[in-house]
């Protein structure tokens, strides 16, 4: 199992359950509220962790009454805590509504995330070196992002990245990243190129090897996921039909399970398997990392569902058929 080191945020996640959300200057009622332990970064380390990788986190929490908690529930998971770095402010914090359908608003604030620094992780550049694959996300400075993609490309490292929430970022550092996970606003906003059908999401995925990514994988949330590679093979794979809970942690939930078994030497079609029946399983729960699957969970549901994850992928031929499906 080679080792993954995983660069993120970390938040405690405040989430209200409404029917529908409110539009600007409407007011609407809340059925409840929960607090849950989130972050992309944070829910990434767990779902690669549950899912059986061996997993480092370096993130940041703060002085408050959820840094506590944050740590806590990372400890009760048997995930390290050695590297959750305390800095004078609040913790990460979102405030999520999730409406009847199970679909999500989230506002973020940053928190101790937005000072996790260039300076943190130069002094803990020991432990990315020892990595095989380094994950992360967009919820922490770009400047430290960017700064640990440079170190990690430098060493050979193999680079997973999440672009998630979208943001600008220079052409010349995407070239170094190995996999782009991303859904379909964060590669129309890397790209330029608006998705509204099949062609239009594969225009945008050609775009971005263009640049120089090795391999890309386009979440269509419904609709499965695309992959493609520099080589020019495409993959297609086609969700499973599950009920929607909450679609909280979904894409975490792919990303970390798709890292977890690309750490143990797995086919990148067993990989984008076992990713999509982590994240099936994910939304048909509340909350973030407790929605989140571990290996068994997963495998069982690949097991009973055995016709169906052997039906998963559509070849380059199909992709009429895939079509006819959005």
């Amino acid at each position: 199992m080679k080792n993954v080191t995983v660069l993120g945020s970390i938040n405690m996640d405040i989430v209200t359950l409404v029917e529908k959300h409110p539009i600007t200057g409407e007011t609407v009622k809340g059925w409840g509220t929960d607090y849950y332990c989130g972050g992309k970064g944070a829910n990434q380390a767990v779902a690669t962790y549950l899912a059986g990788g061996n997993i480092t986190f370096i993130g940041a929490v703060g002085n408050d009454i959820f840094a506590k908690k944050l740590m806590e529930n990372f400890a009760e998971m048997g995930l390290p805590t050695k590297h959750l770095l305390h800095k004078n402010t609040n913790s990460g914090l979102a405030f999520i509504t999730v409406n009847a359908q199970g679909d999500n608003n989230i506002v973020l604030s940053e928190g101790a995330n937005a000072e996790l620094s260039i300076e943190d992780v130069t002094r803990l550049l020991s432990i990315i070196n020892q990595s095989d694959i380094l994950l992360l996300q967009n919820e922490i400075p770009w400047s430290t992002s960017r700064y640990a993609i440079d170190k990690a490309h430098e060493k050979g490292i193999k680079i997973i990245f999440n672009p998630a929430p979208a943001s600008n970022i220079e052409k010349e550092i995407l070239s170094k990243i190995d996999v782009l996970i991303l859904n379909e606003n964060e590669a129309e906003f890397l790209t330029g190129i608006g998705i509204h059908n099949l062609r239009d999401a594969q225009e945008a995925i050609k775009e971005l090897i263009n640049i120089g990514v090795k391999e890309v994988i386009l979440t269509l949330g419904v609709k499965g996921s695309i992959y493609f590679n520099e080589s020019g093979e495409r993959i297609y794979t086609q969700p499973f039909k599950v009920k929607v809970e909450d679609t909280t942690a979904a894409g975490d939930t792919f990303i970390g399970a798709f890292t977890a078994q690309i750490a143990a030497n797995k086919t990148i079609k067993d990989a984008l398997k076992f990713a999509t029946a982590a994240a099936a399983i994910a939304i048909m729960k509340k909350g973030a990392q407790l929605s989140i699957p571990g290996h068994e969970e997963i495998s069982k549901l690949l097991q009973s569902n055995y016709e169906t994850h052997n039906n998963l992928f559509i070849k380059g031929e199909c992709e009429n058929e895939f079509s006819k499906n959005e």
